[in-house]
């Protein structure tokens, strides 16, 4: 981010200081209580205070270096996020790998897709190194298995942002204009936006993957934290 939101810094460092792999699956289920819950109201106060001029929030960009393995999974993951969150993708490929992913959006929302991505590929990465095939497919390759496990784990993460998103308009207080439509136009002028920088450039065609690993990936993007009021509350508890 070209500036520092001192809640985000703090949401941020907090997550670094939580991502830890010894922490359990009960652990994690607790996190989840709110699921993304904090991270979702952020983006709303950010929006509200953007359309009633108490604020500034421009639309930038953020370009994120992707490494191997796994790179264009990675990327995958990465629009999983951005998505929800009202910002795009722009992949820069050489080849089969995917070097680095601009996110297109308002700066307020960039942030937000920054700090949730480098947690949840921290913990998509953790377990990568555990996870195997059960077997049950023979012959089926670690890394077939492990890019359908990140594909569900995307998948699972788009599914529970989306719905944070939509919880968070749908409680978010009355004010001269509806949370609903501030994120509507939002939403448009980022796209419009987006279509008039990089509107002639080609969609990549859909990828085919074999592998039996998304249902696992899909049950551990469900369980994956993306509450930092509940890290708050362990990192408090651990002091």
């Amino acid at each position: 981010m070209t500036e520092s939101d001192p809640q985000l810094e703090r949401i941020r460092k907090l997550l670094a200081k939580a991502e830890d792999p010894a922490v359990t699956e009960a652990e994690a289920e607790a996190y989840n209580k709110k699921a993304a819950e904090l991270v979702a109201r952020y983006g709303i106060d950010q929006a509200m205070l953007a359309a009633s001029g108490a604020s500034t929030d421009e639309i930038g960009t953020l370009k994120i270096p992707m490494n191997d393995p796994y790179s264009r999974d990675k990327a995958s993951l990465l629009t999983s996020v951005a998505y929800p969150l009202r910002c795009r993708t722009l992949l820069h490929r050489f080849g089969q790998k995917v070097e680095s992913v601009t996110v297109f959006g308002y700066r307020s929302d960039i942030g937000r897709v920054e700090l949730l991505f480098t947690s949840l590929l921290l913990q998509a990465g953790t377990q990568l190194t555990r996870v195997r095939p059960d077997g049950f497919f023979p012959g089926e390759s670690l890394a077939a298995y492990r890019r359908t496990w990140l594909h569900g784990f995307a998948r699972a993460v788009h599914e529970r942002l989306s719905q944070a998103e939509q919880e968070a308009v749908r409680t978010a207080a009355p004010g001269e204009r509806s949370a609903e439509l501030v994120v509507r136009d939002r939403a448009q002028l980022v796209q419009h936006a987006f279509d008039a920088e990089f509107g002639d450039l080609r969609s990549a065609a859909p990828r085919r993957l074999s592998g039996s690993g998304y249902l696992d990936g899909h049950d551990a993007g469900k369980r994956a934290n993306l509450d930092p009021s509940a890290l708050t509350r362990r990192l408090k508890a651990l002091r």
